[in-house]
């Protein structure tokens, strides 16, 4: 057993991480390099089956929940006092990278086993969550597992979501073995964290190691509609039209002038667009497109949204258009506990990682976890900060060094 020198700061076994990361993601391999690992699917299941094994083989003890979420624990001290606990998701998208939520699981892992490595006790004990359903690709909505236990979601709700076969979530998660008998409900713990490549570009651009991330952004999705009048594309003068698209042009621009005008974290985003009846040399009747609005202050998003909404009732009654804006989803703003926000950027410097404050673009399950217990992030560097894609690509040394923070954090959060 390798033994520290006085005042060296314990760190990960980067090797024994890697070689785990790259165990899991040969179970559900992608065709690219990635990962095809959907939520209650049977490549899921291999997946969490080598979880626990690893887990109980590391001295844990294993707990599941109605929802499927997966709580390995290695006792502390005191088996009364409220856990610190490390976790995100095995899951993956349909074309997922090897490091998005399986990160955060098996550093965690890495993180009790190097505990075990140093026969070091902690007060408290340590647990590891990973998450049932966070991406959200075959079950609708995303972070169920952990939002049921936040009560975001009833359990009844959980069971009755359906993929595209209409195979239902309850029915699957009983099929692979997973539907356990635990609460899916809140418990007291001590901290939360969840380590997870950044899926953005700004530590890579700016040379940072290590994100230390105050909070998540808010999100509003929107279904946008724009009723005109379909008309021939030559006869009919364009004074004299009620086409849909004079509108859209305009709000689809003042859009973005909005998230410019509140950056730089303001995010406006139109992933699609449907016209119709959809004909070459005819003006729509119709157009229909998603819009998702996106700030880390709550007060500015909401105000983005009422200028957007404002913006677009003028420019449709100017062009006579009907407009529809539906509300489909909201997540709000979520700041991070500021005591485990300050352990991990004092963990960080400790270890001599170069780090920075974020906030993340990306919604994840300490969005909920967040809302019963002190919760907080750690970001490490991805290339190109491409994720939920088969090119998705992390380095040892910084995925080491995240879980080394990570070590560091709950340990200080353990004896506390």
């Amino acid at each position: 057993m390798e033994r520290l020198r006085p005042n060296m700061p314990l760190t990960v076994d980067g090797d024994r991480l890697w070689s785990s990361l790259m165990a899991m993601a040969r179970i559900g391999p992608g065709v690219a390099g990635g990962c095809n690992r959907q939520a209650l699917t049977d490549a899921d299941r291999e997946g969490r089956d080598l979880f626990v094994r690893w887990a109980r083989e590391a001295g844990c003890g294993i707990a599941i929940d109605q929802v499927g979420n997966i709580f390995a624990r290695r006792a502390g001290r005191d088996p009364q006092a409220a856990p610190v606990l490390a976790g995100s998701h095995l899951d993956t998208q349909p074309t997922g990278g090897r490091f998005d939520g399986v990160y955060g699981v098996l550093a965690g892992l890495e993180v009790v086993r190097t505990l075990n490595d140093h026969d070091v006790e902690t007060d408290r004990p340590i647990e590891i969550a990973c998450w049932t359903n966070e991406e959200g690709a075959r079950f609708a909505p995303a972070m169920l597992g952990s939002g049921v236990v936040s009560g975001v979601y009833d359990l009844e709700f959980a069971y009755s979501r359906v993929d595209k076969s209409g195979l239902s979530f309850g029915d699957e998660l009983a099929r692979i073995g997973y539907r356990g008998q635990a609460p899916a409900a809140p418990r007291a713990f001590a901290a939360m964290f969840e380590a997870h490549i950044e899926q953005g570009p700004v530590l890579e651009h700016e040379g940072d190691t290590i994100g230390v991330v105050t909070g998540i952004q808010g999100a509003y999705w929107f279904d946008v509609t724009l009723d005109g009048q379909s008309c021939h594309a030559g006869p009919t003068p364009m004074d004299m039209r009620r086409d849909p698209w004079r509108a859209a042009s305009a709000i689809i621009a003042e859009g973005f002038a909005i998230a410019g005008r509140n950056g730089p974290d303001g995010r406006f985003t139109i992933g699609d667009m449907k016209a119709e009846p959809g004909s070459r040399n005819t003006v729509p009747h119709r157009l229909t497109f998603p819009i998702d609005i996106r700030h880390p202050d709550m007060a500015r998003l909401e105000a983005m949204i009422a200028d957007f909404r404002g913006f677009a009732e003028t420019c449709c009654a100017g062009h006579g258009i009907d407009l529809g804006m539906d509300r489909v989803w909201r997540m709000p703003a979520t700041t991070f506990d500021p005591r485990l926000i300050e352990l991990i950027a004092d963990s960080a410097a400790s270890l001599g990682f170069r780090h920075r404050r974020i906030v993340s673009g990306a919604g994840h399950d300490s969005l909920h976890t967040a809302q019963f217990a002190p919760t907080a992030m750690i970001f490490v560097p991805c290339a190109g900060g491409l994720s939920h894609n088969e090119a998705e690509s992390a380095t040892p040394a910084d995925l080491a060094a995240g879980a080394s923070v990570l070590l560091q954090a709950m340990l200080k959060a353990a004896d506390a």
